[in-house]
């Protein structure tokens, strides 16, 4: 029975895919787009729930959205869903899952399992691991800002020793020093080599890595790629021109995936995206609080805890569903300077899912510019169409979809 590797590399656009491959940049995925072709994948129809963290716990369970209802990034364990590594497992295989997005850790026995920044769930790892993961969740949630607690260096360092194989790791993180794309790349390699080393040592016969860099630089850096040929440009005091951090993180990915197919020649290799990004029409400017707890404290919002998620999003735990529902009235009513509402909120009864969704530039003169931290302006947004190759098979991009449902099943019956 050959071993089966799932590699989730979320959000890749393969028409920029292509184009890079054309010229010679990613020679293994080159090979395997000539050798195996990929087929094309849908999801949602609904914009609203066209988000990787609701494509990727289809992809984990089986279900689409109308099934499984999780709307939430961290929803994923309390969902009570049957996982890809679950099911399994109980089939008796070994198993092995590191930074599954919204996915709980529901394996006695894993090889291995190390959950997503974003998700509270238990971590099945080496200690040394388990803390250099604190430290991704820690320098994960205050990227914006670019802060680095003294501790987290200190375990970030140690795994960097006693887990990274690659000189690569070294030069991003130099990079990153300087260029903030670049600490995107720099933890995707981190975390692939904290995979490989679990790998190599546990040899689970189903594995699955999943990488979010391409994502958030595509999300970010989009019109700087030589790939996309659209009206738009980034300002220069965001991204110098000439910079290309879209195929710097392609690039890397086409190491990634050459090292993979190394570990074990008979191995079969299955590479997902769950869906992709377009360019957007028009640039949007993400924002982020400065202090979450501090601001909803000062709009006199009642709540019992504030758990920062990606990007612009919140999780504020209430008493009640009273309270919350006065925290989501207060909060819907802050408007930005020109009038338009500053939040966009999800009310679940007692937990509010909120959104910082103001969309244009926040200028240092107003007030406002001290409760924020600037992200992004945003380049690409969603497309639920996904991309899959699998290296038993070949599939022809131009034949019907096929549903991302169904890559359950064909994980299921690889083995």
């Amino acid at each position: 029975m050959s071993k089966l590797l799932f590699l989730e590399l979320n959000e890749l656009n393969f028409e920029f895919v292509e184009h890079y491959a054309r010229i010679g940049a990613l020679p293994t995925i080159a090979r395997l787009l000539r050798a195996h072709g990929y087929a094309r994948t849908r999801s949602e129809t609904v914009y609203e729930h066209i988000e990787p963290w609701i494509q990727w716990f289809t992809v984990h369970t089986g279900k689409a959205f109308g099934e499984h209802k999780v709307f939430r990034l961290g929803d994923g364990p309390q969902a009570g869903e049957r996982q890809i590594w679950e099911e399994l497992a109980r089939r008796g295989l070994r198993v092995g899952a590191f930074s599954p997005m919204n996915a709980g850790n529901a394996v006695a026995d894993a090889a291995f399992f190390v959950p997503d920044p974003w998700t509270k769930t238990s971590v099945s790892a080496p200690r040394p691991m388990r803390d250099a993961y604190d430290a991704i969740c820690q320098a994960v949630g205050d990227n914006a800002e670019g802060r680095l607690t003294a501790r987290s260096a200190l375990q970030l360092g140690l795994g960097l020793i006693l887990y990274s194989r690659s000189l690569d790791c070294l030069r991003l993180a130099l990079t990153g020093l300087r260029r903030r794309w670049a600490r995107a790349v720099f933890l995707d390699r981190f975390l692939a080599d904290c995979f490989l080393y679990l790998w190599r040592r546990t040899r689970p016969d189903f594995a699955t890595l999943f990488l979010n860099g391409a994502a958030h630089i595509q999300h970010h850096y989009l019109f700087n790629s030589a790939a996309y040929r659209g009206p738009h440009r980034n300002p220069p005091w965001y991204l110098p021109a000439g910079m290309d951090p879209v195929l710097e993180v392609y690039r890397l990915y086409d190491r990634l995936v050459a090292e993979c197919l190394e570990l074990e020649p008979s191995m079969r290799v299955m590479i997902a995206t769950g869906l992709h990004q377009d360019p957007v029409e028009e640039p949007v400017f993400y924002w982020r609080l400065r202090d979450h707890a501090a601001f909803l404290a000062a709009i006199g919002c009642e709540f019992e805890r504030v758990e920062p998620r990606m990007s612009r999003d919140f999780l504020i735990n209430c008493k009640d569903a009273a309270s919350a529902k006065r925290t989501e009235f207060r909060l819907l009513s802050r408007r930005a300077a020109d009038g338009e509402p500053l939040f966009e909120v999800d009310n679940r009864g007692e937990s509010l899912f909120a959104t910082l969704s103001y969309p244009h530039e926040i200028k240092p003169s107003d007030p406002l510019s001290r409760e924020v931290v600037f992200v992004a302006i945003k380049n690409g947004r969603h497309n639920g169409i996904g991309y899959f190759i699998d290296t038993d098979q070949r599939a022809a991009p131009g034949a019907e979809p096929i549903p991302l449902t169904e890559l359950w099943s064909r994980m299921v019956s690889a083995f």
